[in-house]
């Protein structure tokens, strides 16, 4: 058997040395730093080569990934997809990224293999796979979105009792302007997962409201006055046209259902029913017709009857005795 380290007189110390042995050697011959440092420089110069090499291919991986992300970009402007080019186009980048920075280590570490490395994870890569289950969830929901298209941006949506402006969907949530001026960030998977109503999708919308006539007017009378009122504004549709319904034979008055169309958008929903309402009401007036307002009846009763009993002796609203005297009412008690 041989050691594993041999001295001769005429041979200096090996390479191949245990920290103690080294450092005894390094006292009775200091030329071993040198040495040691020398084998480094020549490893460091039988290793540049490849350095050189690996640093170029991940810089043209880099310049790759670069290019193919602005022309993902340039695609998604020519073809209104301005969302899906960005997300497509990161992606991709960094895909020719990683896959030039795993060619380079293999040509600096010709021993290396990425399936290695993938084994070596083992259960770490079960635990970062949990970590990032959600991220990779909402990208995914977020690229279904942006391939097809249920809203695109500048749609008025609601979802998830958030509603207003689509301004950006990214890898991981939909921004969202609420029309009282705030920002609404809802993840992917949300958007994608519930019931979305998306009030831009068609350019028109149509509005309703309840007018409620006194039981003594005309309901045609009512609805000619309403129609020629709603006609006349410039903002409702003229097709379809406005038109008035008998809906509901409430307490107080005979309810008119009034519907019009508009632009989809919320800004002229809210102002065109603010002007047809005022419209309406001026009309009716003019027209002589009551728009009664509910009424409530309350009757009182007191239960200061014989029959009703006696608080005390007797429930209020009990039946009188059937043996023995009747309760007095309330105000011979009160007198005796």
């Amino acid at each position: 058997m041989f050691e594993a380290y041999a001295q001769t007189p005429d041979a200096g110390p090996t390479v191949d040395q245990t920290p103690d042995t080294l450092s005894e050697a390094v006292q009775r011959d200091p030329g071993v730093i040198l040495d040691k440092i020398q084998s480094w420089v020549e490893g460091l110069q039988r290793l540049l080569p490849n350095l050189v090499v690996a640093l170029v291919l991940l810089l043209v991986a880099a310049g790759i990934g670069w290019s193919v992300q602005r022309s993902l970009q340039r695609w998604g402007k020519r073809h209104d997809r301005d969302n899906l080019g960005a997300v497509l186009g990161s992606f991709l980048k960094w895909v020719v990224i990683l896959a030039g920075a795993l060619v380079a280590l293999i040509i600096i570490v010709p021993t290396f293999r990425p399936g290695d490395l993938i084994a070596g994870l083992g259960i770490g890569s079960v635990a970062i796979g949990f970590a990032f289950k959600d991220i990779l969830q909402n990208w995914l929901a977020g690229l279904l979105l942006l391939i097809r298209r249920p809203f695109r941006v500048g749609d008025e949506i609601v979802v998830n009792g958030y509603e207003g402006r689509v301004e950006w969907i990214e890898t991981r949530a939909t921004m969202i302007r609420t029309y009282d001026g705030r920002r609404a960030i809802i993840p992917n998977a949300d958007v994608f997962t519930n019931a979305v109503t998306v009030n831009t999708a068609f350019p028109k919308r149509r509005s309703e409201y309840l007018v409620g006539i006194g039981y003594g007017d005309k309901i045609p009378a009512a609805r000619e006055a309403i129609l020629a009122a709603i006609r006349d504004l410039d903002d409702v549709e003229a097709d379809p046209g406005p038109d008035v319904l008998a809906w509901e034979l409430a307490g107080s008055s005979v309810n008119l259902k009034v519907r019009w169309w508009t632009d989809s958008h919320r800004t002229d929903v809210v102002h065109v029913q603010g002007r047809v309402i005022e419209a309406i009401k001026d009309a009716l007036d003019r027209a002589g017709i009551d728009m009664p307002f509910p009424t409530q009846v309350v009757l009182l009763h007191d239960q200061t009857e014989e029959v009703d009993g006696i608080r005390g002796e007797q429930r209020e609203g009990w039946p009188p005795r059937r043996d023995g005297p009747q309760p007095r009412p309330a105000r011979q008690n009160s007198q005796s």
